[in-house]
């Protein structure tokens, strides 16, 4: 592990989260937490990072099965990644929280945010970048299948430079995770419950094959706080082009949610 991974770990207390900016947060500071997508890393999010610092103390998960994280079995419930980013945050409670997921992120983040609320902990507000709402089911199967078409969905997307998903020694690292994400991702079904209360903003790219936007506006359906909804140019990984225009999406997201009464039932 190299020198900024050690100091990560410390100034995080848990490899479930890692910061990447330079020096010590503000103790009153907003906090946002950034959740990857099927495959990704923490590192994905830290051209974000820089920008997003001066609103908030950026915080970005790390799964298992990844970079420093390489050695662990990887988690096949969108459950078991909420169970670990919800005990990671917990230093931060009590902090103004904003919560953003990126595809299989924006479920984890969905689910985060329900089980926030009902611990009384509730953040300000949720950003959902590039999924359906969560309660339109697609019976889909890419973990099953086999390697190279398990590569060839993610070359489909352009999340990952095609050079890097050609190299065999980079593609049997990522594997293990990618399957493991998909299958957390497939397998997840909606369970009813309370909609949430925290206000709720989605962004998609507007060429985006995985979804369209009536699928992503459906979202609405599950909160009874304000809603929003932004598209921009780009498919899937629309972020990878447009990423100051998404910043100031996030920014201006932050700051309102951030303005927002703490929920009821909060410390925060």
């Amino acid at each position: 592990m190299t020198g900024p991974d050690r100091a990560t770990r410390r100034v995080t207390g848990s490899p479930w989260l890692r910061r990447f900016d330079a020096g010590p947060p503000s103790p009153d500071a907003p906090v946002i937490v950034l959740l990857p997508h099927a495959g990704g890393n923490a590192a994905y999010y830290r051209p974000f990072s820089p920008a997003l610092s001066a609103h908030a103390e950026v915080l970005i998960a790390q799964y298992p099965g990844r970079q420093e994280r390489l050695g662990e079995p990887v988690p096949e419930c969108v459950g078991a990644l909420v169970d670990g980013v919800q005990e990671a945050l917990r230093p931060w409670r009590g902090r103004p929280l904003t919560v953003f997921g990126h595809s299989m992120g924006a479920l984890v983040g969905y689910e985060l945010t329900r089980r926030l609320e009902r611990a009384g902990a509730g953040p300000r507000g949720l950003i959902l970048s590039g999924r359906r709402s969560a309660l339109l089911h697609r019976a889909e199967d890419v973990h099953l299948r086999g390697d190279d078409a398990l590569i060839g969905t993610l070359t489909a997307l352009a999340g990952t430079d095609a050079r890097l998903l050609a190299d065999p020694g980079f593609r049997e690292l990522i594997l293990p995770a990618l399957r493991g994400d998909y299958k957390a991702v497939e397998t997840y079904r909606h369970e009813p419950g309370p909609p949430l209360r925290a206000p709720v903003s989605v962004l998609i790219g507007a060429s985006d094959p995985r979804v369209g936007a009536p699928e992503a506006m459906a979202w609405r359906e599950l909160t009874e706080g304000a809603f929003t909804f932004r598209s921009f140019p780009g498919g899937h990984f629309y972020l990878n082009d447009m990423r100051e225009a998404v910043t100031r999406a996030l920014v201006e997201d932050l700051t309102a949610f951030t303005a927002r009464p703490a929920p009821a039932g909060s410390p925060g």
